[in-house]
């Protein structure tokens, strides 16, 4: 896990994310327990231990070195066949693009190959 600290302190009247929360808790008769940063790190820690391990990667089951050597071991390879891409249209690769008018249009020319004339 990394620990990032704060880079700058908020401009104005501005606060950070957690001391915001903090604040609404006291509003809503929920009182949060905790003060200050350090504080909030150690209810997090209660919470998710993981992250009290500073400097270490997480081991995940099923990441150990017998399941990523077996990953791209050798084998036949037909020649003929040719490589491909896995995605067969990029304009159209997401939810936000396929409901777009420009991406459409940007499908339709670069992939499909179909330009519309100007007097369209």
């Amino acid at each position: 896990m990394q620990r990032a600290e704060r880079a700058v302190f908020p401009p104005g009247d501005a606060k950070e994310d957690w001391t915001i929360l903090r604040a609404l808790s006291d509003v809503l008769g929920k009182r949060l327990p905790y003060d200050n940063l350090a504080q909030l790190r150690a209810a997090i820690v209660t919470q998710a231990p993981h992250f009290a391990d500073l400097g270490k990667a997480p081991v995940h089951a099923g990441a150990d070195a017998a399941t990523w050597n077996s990953v791209g071991t050798d084998g036949p390879l037909d020649k003929q066949v040719p490589f491909g891409s896995a995605i067969a249209d990029y304009y159209l690769t997401n939810p936000i693009a396929r409901a777009s008018e420009t991406m459409a249009r940007c499908s339709q020319e670069f992939v499909t190959g179909a330009q519309k004339m100007a007097a369209e």
